[in-house]
Order: C-alpha cells, then structure tokens, then sequence
C-alpha cells in the first residue's frame, strides 16, 4: 500500500457522515461494528455509507473483515494514534506532560442478557 499522508487522512474525515461513522467505530472499540449496523446507526443508505466507508478505508483509518455474509469494519487505532502523534508534535511548546495521552483502545465488558 502507497504512504499515506496525514493530509490525505485528515481529507477523509473532512466529511460530516465518515467523520460520524469513524467517531461511531472508534467507539465500538477493538470489536467494531457490521456495516449494517452502521447504516443503522447513521441513517446512510448502503450504497453512500459503502463510498464512505471506501473513503476511509483508502485513508488506512478503517480496516474490515468478512464474516460470513456481512462485513464487520473497525477504527484502525495504530493509523488514528498516528494522526493524534501528528497533530499534537508541536503541541503546547513541546511539552507533552499537558497533552492528552495516546488512546489504547481495550475489549468491552460482555454484559449478560
């Protein structure tokens, strides 16, 4: 795959829905979330979620896997710990104690039904 610049990423989340489907994986963590779900969530039409979807993909910000008929998609966290890296590289006069830590995503709690 082609290096892909932190301009080029920061083109793809330029965009109202891919902004809120990434935020919407990003929140659903390490397990991430089927397409159709997504759709669900957000209210896209498949074929407009899918150009997104596409959009984010090419940028390295969302990986996804097949499981049997569906797709599950989830945050790339080692792409989005880059762009935070980027952005906050400067950050506060190089101080980096007053910036945010870097997210580590963990597994979420399985609640019983």
């Amino acid at each position: 795959m082609k290096h892909i610049t932190a301009v080029e990423v920061l083109k793809a989340l330029a965009h109202d829905s891919r902004l809120a489907a990434y935020r919407l994986l990003v929140q659903a963590g390490p397990e991430g979330l089927a397409v159709g779900e997504i759709s669900d969530r957000l209210k896209l039409p498949a074929p407009t979620l899918t150009s997104h979807l596409n959009v984010l993909r090419h940028a390295g910000l969302v990986r996804d896997v097949r499981e049997g008929r569906s797709i599950r998609c989830r945050a790339d966290y080692a792409r989005m710990n880059m762009l935070l890296g980027f952005l906050t590289e400067n950050c506060c006069g190089n101080d980096t104690s007053s910036c945010a830590p870097v997210c580590t995503p963990q597994p979420k709690q399985r609640t019983s039904r």
